[in-house]
């Protein structure tokens, strides 16, 4: 990640017990064009964007930015897990540290996958980056999210507003060093 020094981008694929977290390929874009135009994916996130603006837009393979991780369950992509620096954010509690996003597809929900991705990319950073914090937004009313963030240690720093709804940040501290 470029802002984060010299960590080769993509990583080797991470295994976990039932998924592999990797960088985009092109086999992916059909699962990017469906994640991103979901409405169900984006009831919190202001709305999906129009499949047909997509087909058009998105590249024959999707960009390999630094923090960006394809989630893939049995050869095929089911979800997004992105880890950026937190340069731009609304809150200052947030300001400079990584902000963990995640974008899973309707059919992969309630079985533990995003759980499961999360935990793994999280074990990566803090494999390549110990010591760094990480922060987690999303809307007080997606109860699925805020279960996710509890489950992987995030606690409140504070609820606030903006795009028309209430907002919760979460921090995850560093763990700590090993003894």
């Amino acid at each position: 990640m470029s802002e984060w020094g010299s960590i080769a981008w993509p990583p080797e694929p991470s295994k976990t017990a039932r998924l592999v977290l990797r960088g985009p390929e092109a086999r992916d874009r059909a699962a990017f064009v469906e994640l991103l135009a979901s409405p169900e994916v984006h009831v919190y996130l202001g709305g999906a964007r129009p499949r047909d603006e997509l087909e058009r837009e998105l590249p024959a393979v999707p960009e390999r930015w630094p923090g960006s991780f394809v989630v893939e369950l049995d050869g095929a992509m089911i979800g997004q897990i992105l880890l950026r620096r937190a340069t731009e954010h609304r809150r200052p509690a947030a300001m400079g540290k990584v902000d963990l996003g995640y974008l899973f597809l309707p059919r992969a929900w309630g079985l533990g996958y995003a759980a499961e991705a999360c935990a793994a990319a999280l074990d990566w950073l803090d494999g390549v980056l110990p010591g760094e914090p990480v922060v987690l937004t999303t809307q007080s009313a997606n109860v699925s999210s805020m279960r996710l963030a509890a489950k992987l240690g995030f606690t409140e720093v504070e609820r606030f507003q903006a795009w028309d709804a209430e907002q919760w940040l979460g921090l995850r501290p560093p763990p700590p060093p090993p003894a």
